[in-house]
């Protein structure tokens, strides 16, 4: 693991402190995305793009499969444990912003989505499975 492969994700982590901690005041409000309920979808998209991008140096390493799960794991608990942390920012220290339980749990489902589907596409009973330069899985990839 080198700390390039981190960059992407500390970016993306501080481009959503940034946007976290914006004022009420200067996120646009629009009714119709109030009935589509948009920022829970954003929620949910910031935290799944947060876990794949902190995720992916430990899966593309030498770590054994025993040590990813193990990091997979301490990334989702990280991403809950930041989604909620920032909700009691928004509430005490940020104007205009409160406290909301759907938001804690819009970043737990993104987190989720981001962790099921590195176990999707990297374990497979047990182990990591193999990726082929063309993409094929479980084939004979000495």
């Amino acid at each position: 693991m080198s700390f390039p492969r981190f960059i992407p994700a500390i970016a993306w982590f501080l481009l959503s402190l940034v946007l976290l901690c914006l004022p009420g005041s200067s996120i646009p409000k629009y009714p119709w995305l109030v009935g589509i309920y948009a920022d829970k979808w954003v929620h949910i998209a910031m935290f799944a793009i947060l876990y794949y991008l902190w995720s992916y140096p430990f899966a593309k390493s030498s770590l054994t499969e025993k040590r990813k799960k193990t990091w997979f794991l301490l990334i989702l608990a990280s991403s809950i444990s930041y989604g909620i942390m920032m909700e009691f920012v928004q509430k005490y220290w940020i104007p205009n912003r409160s406290f909301e339980i759907w938001d804690i749990l819009a970043d737990g489902l993104g987190s989720l989505l981001g962790y099921i589907y590195w176990l999707r596409n990297f374990c497979d009973e047990g182990s990591i499975k193999k990726i082929g330069p063309d993409g094929n899985r479980d084939r004979n990839q000495n």
